[in-house]
């Protein structure tokens, strides 16, 4: 499964000269733990977490956000992303698509993915994933034979 699949595409962001309190309350309002800071080509040039609002002195985006930002495109495997969600103890990795920000994926977007299971109707096999495959990986039915599961209690 691929990034653009369960990224989010609607991305709240800053620019460098957004205000802290006016990010602060970004965050409040949107339920989020960090925003990407773009410049006005749309190019991500650092994030801005909570952490960062805590630790950092500054009065803008541009004199607390973190510069080193890891990025992944559209097309990098989900478990890749999973790795470095775990292995850089991050929370969410910016999506580019050429230089431009398209969306984010959070710890959340890969979370929700185990809770998300499709079963082929033609053989049984089960498969997780936000959209069904597009053939069974044990009979090759085609995606239309597929359907979704429920979640069990306590899942």
């Amino acid at each position: 499964m691929k990034v653009r699949e369960i990224m989010t595409t609607k991305v709240v962001t800053v620019t460098p000269d957004t205000p802290v309190q006016l990010i602060a309350g970004l965050l409040r309002d949107n339920r989020i733990s960090g925003v990407p800071v773009v410049d006005s080509g749309g190019a991500v040039i650092g994030l801005v977490s909570e952490y960062d609002l805590l630790a950092r002195e500054g009065e803008t985006a541009g004199e607390v956000m973190t510069s080193s930002v890891i990025t992944v495109s559209e097309d990098t495997d989900v478990d890749d992303v999973r790795h470095l969600l775990v292995e850089r103890r991050i929370r969410r990795v910016p999506v580019i698509s050429g230089q431009r920000l398209a969306g984010i994926v959070s710890r959340g977007d890969v979370v929700a993915l185990l809770t998300t299971e499709w079963a082929c109707q033609v053989c049984g096999e089960p498969v997780r994933g936000q959209h069904p495959p597009a053939k069974c990986p044990k009979c090759h039915a085609g995606s239309g034979r597929f359907v979704l599961q429920d979640a069990c209690p306590g899942d």
